[in-house]
């Protein structure tokens, strides 16, 4: 998958990246409202990042990659399609994490916009979601900055969920 944005490269993460991984999976406030919201010590730190391969094996253009900045190659965050289902029906999502030190600079934006015309351009689709926590406002403005709108709300992972999609 090759996908470069103003400032960011993705690639795909690789074993040399798990600290990387674990800087985010163990940052409290980094996933207060990804799942269940709760940290994840190595143990699963590992599965997660099996979990990202299997999804690079599921489709080449899926699964989570890290984000680099071109500037100095400092790794900022992880953002991809990732598939889902949901009630039945299999969707793409469009999902980011930034590093704490790094919010507010507008990664997450130009990673899912990104993310958003790579997906149109190379699945030819135009519908894509955003599975959102309901108190997650800083992600919403980036749903609503790709046009997308809540589609329906649902239980994940015993979490309620806004689900968001392109119209």
């Amino acid at each position: 998958m090759a996908i470069i944005s103003e400032r960011l490269v993705f690639r795909p993460y690789n074993d040399g990246d798990f600290e990387f991984l674990m800087s985010l999976l163990s940052d409290p406030e980094v996933v207060r409202y990804i799942g269940n919201g709760k940290t994840r010590d190595r143990n699963g730190g590992k599965d997660f990042l099996n979990w990202i391969y299997n999804t690079y094996e599921f489709c080449e253009d899926m699964g989570l990659m890290v984000l680099v900045n071109k500037e100095d190659n400092t790794l900022i965050g992880h953002a991809g399609l990732v598939p889902q289902t949901i009630d039945g029906n299999k969707e793409i999502e469009i999902g980011y994490w930034i590093s704490r030190k790094y919010w507010g600079k507008g990664y997450a934006t130009e990673s899912a916009k990104a993310l958003l015309k790579y997906g149109n351009k190379q699945f030819d689709r135009q519908r894509f979601i955003a599975l959102i926590q309901p108190n997650n406002f800083t992600s919403q403005k980036v749903a609503i900055k790709l046009g997308m709108e809540i589609d329906k709300k649902i239980i994940l992972g015993g979490k309620d969920v806004n689900v968001y999609a392109t119209k």
